[in-house]
């Protein structure tokens, strides 16, 4: 399987300006690199939701990442093309009102869906197996099952969303936590065991993750639900964990690549979701541009972390991101791979 040696070809960050479509014009957001089928935004100079879509969802349909809240039709219609997207319609201050600062992290992924009948459930997928990234459409039934999510090889993480229940959360399994245990995206709480066993205590396979028959976050019969897979690249993608130490001479997180891009959580406590990149506020070390994943926050900058050649250094002593003896899980892309060739299905250009 290819590796990677040109990741802006797979993840990419890109800024702008909200024009609220001036004169009944679209606005062209370029620079992305590729047409992204999964990409998620946040307006960077005001507090209002995060909000994600992707191929599964259609080019009107957004779901928030901080909220629990089931997916709405957009006035703006997001329209993805071969170097980013158009949208057209304002979606005030979420998406495109005129002079507010906007940020879209972009993830590539087959290009388009096709049916998965590997697991238990018949899935709709789009999977790019060269950047271990999958979203996966499906629909409960109430009973224990397997989803196929078609990337070929074990996801590290699983994110899963009920698309009809605006009540369940964000559910996570994550392969640094113990089997038992989850994390809940739009929520600051530490890692947990769920009551009601949300992947069935179970690792993913090359081939399918698992969800229980009683879980209402991830398998309720006739609803529907949403899930993103990313399963680790080297050179590419890395999801681990650290342990703070409580100092502004932090720890090095070792990734093997210069990030592009990072979410931190800790595990061991409540906290937020901590989201840096390499394109916000201060873009260059010390990387200063801090969003919150759980929250509607405005963006927050001080002095958190550098982004080296091969991974990341924390730059804050706070107990969110660094506290000492902590635990914490990240999730990172690169900027720069140090290993690999690129091999772009003609599909996914």
């Amino acid at each position: 399987m290819a590796q990677i040696n040109k990741s802006s070809e797979y993840f990419n960050t890109v800024l702008w300006t909200g024009n609220s479509n001036l004169d009944n014009a679209n606005q062209t957001i370029t620079g992305v690199g590729f047409k992204p089928d999964l990409f998620w935004t946040k307006i960077r100079n005001a507090a209002d939701e995060h909000h994600l879509r992707d191929i599964n969802l259609g080019n009107t349909t957004r779901i928030r990442p901080n909220s629990p809240a089931v997916p709405n039709t957009s006035v703006c219609s997001v329209v993805p093309n071969s170097d980013g997207f158009i949208i057209t319609g304002d979606d005030g201050l979420e998406f495109n009102q005129i002079g507010n600062n906007y940020v879209t992290w972009n993830w590539r992924g087959a290009g388009s869906v096709s049916s998965n009948t590997d697991g238990s459930i018949t899935s709709t997928v789009s999977a790019n197996t060269t950047s271990g990234v999958s979203i996966i459409t499906y629909t409960g039934t109430g009973a224990n099952a397997t989803i196929g999510h078609g990337l070929g090889v074990a996801p590290s993480i699983v994110l899963v969303k009920n698309l009809n229940d605006g009540t369940q959360q964000w559910s996570m399994y994550n392969k640094n936590l113990p089997l038992t245990n989850i994390l809940i995206l739009d929520s600051t709480n530490g890692a947990f065991n769920p009551s009601d066993n949300d992947f069935q205590d179970t690792a993913p396979t090359a081939n399918v993750f698992y969800i229980n028959s009683s879980a209402t976050r991830t398998n309720v019969s006739s609803q529907n639900f949403i899930a993103y897979c990313f399963a680790e690249k080297k050179g590419f993608s890395k999801f681990g964990s650290y342990v703070g130490n409580g100092s502004t001479d932090g720890t090095f997180i070792y990734t093997g690549f210069k990030p592009a891009f990072i979410i931190t959580k800790k595990t061991s406590a409540a906290s937020p979701w901590h989201i840096y990149d390499n394109q916000r506020a201060n873009p260059f070390n010390v990387v200063s541009g801090k969003l919150v994943a759980n929250t509607s926050d405005t963006e927050a900058v001080g002095v958190e972390c550098d982004f080296l050649s091969n991974g990341v250094k924390i730059r804050a002593s706070g107990s969110d991101l660094n506290g000492s003896g902590a635990s914490f899980i990240y999730m990172a892309f690169a900027e720069n791979p140090l290993v690999g060739t690129n091999n772009i299905p003609a599909t996914a250009r």
